[in-house]
């Protein structure tokens, strides 16, 4: 009897752990966005958050603008923007979830923010404007999404019986 329950209990367990990873990975990633905003417009200059991918995948870390004219790429390879926070993957601290969108059986680009890998906070409280997307091994997906003139974030989840996205909260 005892094992019977377990067999049951067991799988149950890991997916609500798997569900619950997934969303505190979106929070998580919303609370980040939301922090660099608030670094921006308390030092009064530019903070960017790039996103890079090698070959374990995707991982984003912080720079702050060093000479007033924005965080540009070429200044942060000339070391004039400078780098504020160290590199964070997710599934290193999520285990099991990771950058990710797939729709209708197709991947797709899992960080959406133009033709660059910098999403901008400017000393405003504006932003780049763009949408994250976060994967779960159980198939949840997440959208964080920028709105640019005002540099806040929404958090949605999608739907996959009704194929759309809705407000978490």
């Amino acid at each position: 009897m005892v094992l019977i329950l377990s067999g049951i209990a067991i799988p149950q367990t890991l997916a609500t752990i798997d569900a619950s990873r997934t969303i505190g990975a979106a929070r998580y990633l919303t609370s980040r966005l939301a922090l660099t905003r608030s670094l921006a417009v308390q030092r009064t200059a530019a903070v960017a958050i790039r996103f890079e991918t090698d070959s374990r995948g995707v991982f984003f870390s912080t720079y702050r603008d060093g000479n007033h004219n924005g965080v540009r790429m070429r200044d942060i390879d000339l070391g004039i923007d400078r780098q504020i926070e160290q590199a964070v993957r997710l599934f290193e601290q999520f285990p099991g979830v990771d950058f990710g969108l797939v729709l209708d059986d197709a991947s797709q680009d899992p960080i959406q923010i133009g033709n660059t890998s910098l999403l901008t906070f400017t000393p405003v409280g504006t932003a780049t404007s763009g949408s994250l997307y976060v994967r779960g091994r159980d198939g949840s997906q997440y959208a964080v999404r920028v709105l640019g003139a005002t540099g806040r974030t929404r958090l949605q989840r999608y739907d996959a019986r009704q194929r759309k996205w809705t407000d978490e909260f």
